[in-house]
């Protein structure tokens, strides 16, 4: 991230600094409008903002650590709750938000096995459901995947109640105005939910949305002003997928690149 905000720089000074230098250069030649000086600076002033705004969006610096998609796969258990970065804008504006990586999480139901590969349970756009692990993983910005799991040991009893409360979850409407208790599902609700009624562990912290975006008080909220339609919820109660991650309940088992 150093060497990219680096380049950046040196990027927009070279960009601004021909600009200004052709200024200079005409101040003392003969007077002459045509407005290609206006639309050389307006046109490093926009490189300027679209290259930052490129290194505002451009997610945390990958881990190290590197697993193929099967090796990981088969280290899986039943309750690994997995987090990955989809490239959607939302998601990635819930990331900035919530100053993290990640943006999207779903929940292990099902081990590889020889008869089927690991599966998990998710909510997505436009109903929760259940995705093979290769794919789930495929569509992490960047191959980055964490995989943490709990740090209370289930039980075997624990294990079909993690699948019993995924399964009955399936099938609901995504909740793109991320409410804790809407009737419909996103994300980090879902996978909160199925863990809290399987093994009565709460992963997570909620709280409402001026709590949430105090935490980065640098953000511009122009896209969730245009996203609640001119009226940012505030008071209303959510969970993110980053809470989820930093939970105490949890322990981290991977992360890094995931490759094929």
């Amino acid at each position: 991230m150093l060497t990219i905000n680096r380049t950046i720089t040196r990027t927009i000074t070279r960009t601004t600094g021909s600009v200004l230098t052709r200024f200079s250069q005409r101040r003392n030649a003969k007077p002459r409008y045509d407005g290609s000086l206006i639309k050389a600076f307006s046109a490093a002033s926009l490189l300027s903002l679209a290259l930052a705004s490129t290194a505002q969006e451009l997610p945390a610096q990958s881990a190290p650590n590197s697993i193929s998609r099967a090796q990981l796969a088969s280290q899986l258990e039943v309750g690994d709750v997995v987090f990955i970065r989809v490239a959607a804008l939302p998601f990635k504006k819930v990331a900035s938000a919530t100053l993290s990586w990640t943006n999207h999480v779903g929940v292990v139901i099902a081990q590889q096995s020889t008869e089927q590969e690991a599966q998990i349970a998710e909510s997505t756009f436009p109903l929760s459901k259940t995705t093979s692990f290769s794919h789930f993983v495929a569509r992490s910005e960047g191959g980055r995947v964490e995989v943490s799991r709990l740090t209370s040991p289930l039980s075997a009893p624990q294990k079909l109640a993690i699948q019993a409360a995924a399964q009955k979850r399936l099938g609901i409407f995504y909740d793109t105005g991320f409410n804790l208790h809407s009737k419909r599902q996103f994300c980090s609700r879902y996978v909160r939910e199925v863990i809290k009624e399987a093994s009565d562990i709460n992963l997570g912290e909620p709280e409402n949305f001026a709590s949430l975006l105090s935490h980065n008080p640098e953000l511009d909220l122009s896209f969730w002003r245009i996203w609640y339609f001119g009226n940012i919820p505030w008071q209303r109660i959510t969970v993110s997928p980053a809470s989820l991650m930093r939970s105490p309940a949890l322990r981290s088992q991977f992360d890094g690149i995931v490759h094929g």
